[in-house]
């Protein structure tokens, strides 16, 4: 990351993204233009604190390609706005311009117009595209009839409404193609490359990448299918250090990934070869690694060359399911990924009352399936099904998903048909040990006293556990109308092992209206307060009250 600056104040704020960033570097020479042009031919990215006129005439002799030239955002003398102006979404101009924003306290400025009005871009899908992008981009912002083509389902973020599945009548128009075959373009047709082909190759030892290369072009094209649907290139693991494929695949851009003889045998292939099982241990390397790694269908048998040998399969689409951790409900906590998977997704389920907390992130387009509470197993198995059926999908949950919340059930429906992405969040215990002080500086033990999935005797068991570990101890579901006892019981197995001038705090709505911050003792709390909105911590014996904060010291000797 080049950053240029000529005044005082510019490099004092550009001392301020220094700090922060290790790859950052204020880029010195003789003049401003000078600084520019050296960070443009050696940096991703370019944060200019200068007028935009001066480095749009300074850089427009060097523009070449948005794939490949470096992001610029352009920052006023008084770091009030962090203007994206070279590189968009497409070079992440648009997402360095809002890091900028958030270190400078600066209005960050964006002007592509996909991000604008918060649709995806097609060149931001993370796959490649190819065609009339700008025209069916164009159409896409404009509200005209898109017809949707896909081989499969694939996992793609929301589309607007105007962007729907063909019906079939044939009607001009504009076109988004989602497919792994060469089609012919033309300029109202935009095409995507799903990762959906995989090549398994076999080689002879110390076989030129020119060979693997040749064959493996030859073999795409005379099957009609693009490279830029490539996965990866796929081999037995005694290849793994094969020069001429390694080279192969670093040349196309795609991992190379190997598999274990036992695991290539296991593999049943149309053209099985005992002299390969004689070599490598596996009647097929090239057919038997095409198919390996998923649902698999083999499209082009073995090709042979001198040295090398290429199959191609197409695999199955796979579902994506993010489980994504809100955090306890200002919006200000929620992680910036879980803001990026809730716009990946083109389905998001969760409980009402937090689907309302999410939907000014939610692209146009997103399909909501919202329901309320007592009907976490419903939701987890219908964000399992919506993932399993090929779509892209975010199941939300408060705190963190892991944390007693959805990941659990989720999980336990999600098979391998289902890519799953785990976001973490900022839990309900942390934000209430930040409001508290520092209660959780040493050993401290997560405890529900819910029974409606654990017997009682169980929790008991737990909580005694934890009174008698000395941990500090953070109660989730401590109690509701109907679970008023749980409770106090539980406070009584905590006081019985440790002095009742133990401090213990309790967190009503953490970070949302009506927070409310409460500090007792074991002795002097009274458990009518708290209810299913609280987070109530027991300190530890060594847990202390200092300057109207909840302080567990972690026991450092300088303490002493």
């Amino acid at each position: 990351m080049g950053l240029v600056a000529v005044t005082a104040a510019g490099r004092r704020h550009a001392r301020i993204l220094a700090d922060a960033w290790p790859d950052a570097r204020l880029v010195d020479a003789d003049s401003a233009a000078d600084a520019l042009r050296e960070a443009w031919t050696r940096c991703d990215g370019i944060v200019a604190f200068l007028a935009t006129g001066a480095v749009v005439r300074i850089l427009a002799p060097l523009l070449g390609d948005k794939r490949t030239d470096p992001a610029v955002v352009v920052v006023d003398e008084a770091a009030r706005h962090a203007v994206a102006l070279l590189g968009g979404h497409a070079g992440g101009a648009n997402a360095l311009a809002a890091d900028v924003g958030a270190l400078l306290d600066a209005a960050p400025v964006v002007t592509t117009a996909t991000d604008a009005v918060g649709l995806p871009g097609l060149d931001t899908l993370g796959w490649p595209v190819e065609g009339a992008v700008a025209a069916v981009s164009r159409a896409i912002l404009d509200g005209e009839p898109v017809a949707l083509i896909a081989d499969a389902t694939w996992p793609l973020p929301a589309l607007p409404e105007n962007v729907r599945p063909a019906d079939g009548s044939g009607e001009a128009g504009y076109r988004l193609l989602v497919t792994d075959r060469v089609v012919p373009l033309d300029g109202r047709t935009a095409v995507l490359r799903p990762p959906s082909l995989v090549a398994g190759v076999g080689a002879s030892r110390g076989v030129p990448a020119a060979e693997v290369r040749g064959l493996l072009d030859r073999v795409l094209a005379e099957a009609g299918l693009s490279p830029a649907s490539l996965r990866h290139l796929a081999s037995a693991d005694v290849k793994a250090d094969e020069a001429g494929i390694r080279a192969t695949a670093d040349a196309v851009r795609v991992p190379l990934v190997t598999w274990s003889a036992a695991e290539l045998a296991a593999v049943d292939v149309p053209n099985p070869s005992e002299v390969v099982r004689a070599a490598v241990g596996t009647p097929s390397v090239a057919e038997a690694a095409a198919l390996l790694g998923g649902d698999a269908e083999l499209l082009v048998p073995k090709t042979a060359t001198a040295m090398a040998t290429v199959a191609v399969a197409r695999h199955t689409p796979r579902g994506r399911l993010a489980v994504v951790g809100l955090g306890p409900g200002a919006p200000d906590l929620r992680t910036p990924r879980a803001v990026a998977e809730l716009r990946r997704a083109a389905v998001v389920v969760g409980l009402d009352q937090y689907v309302d907390q999410v939907r000014d992130v939610l692209r146009p387009g997103t399909r909501v399936l919202a329901s309320g509470l007592g009907a976490e197993e419903e939701r987890a198995r219908a964000a399992v099904a919506e993932a399993a059926a090929g779509h892209a999908v975010a199941l939300i949950g408060s705190g963190d998903a892991g944390v007693y919340a959805m990941a659990s059930p989720a999980l336990e429906y999600a098979d391998e048909r289902i890519d799953v992405v785990g976001v973490p969040g900022v839990t309900a215990a942390l934000a209430a040990g930040a409001l508290l002080g520092a209660p959780l500086g040493h050993d401290h033990a997560y405890l529900s006293l819910s029974d409606l999935h654990t017997p009682w005797e169980v929790i008991v068991r737990r909580v005694t556990a934890a009174a008698e570990g000395d941990f500090v101890a953070l109660l989730y579901n401590p109690r509701s109308r109907a679970r008023d006892w749980q409770l106090p019981e539980a406070l009584r197995i905590l006081a019985a092992h440790r002095p009742p001038d133990t401090p213990v705090g309790v967190v009503r709505n953490a970070s949302r209206d009506g927070e409310r911050v409460h500090l007792a003792t074991l002795a002097t709390l009274d458990p009518a307060m708290v209810d299913m909105y609280s987070v109530v911590v027991v300190g530890s014996s060594r847990t202390r009250v200092v300057a109207g904060r909840m302080v567990t010291p972690r026991g450092y000797r300088w303490r002493e």
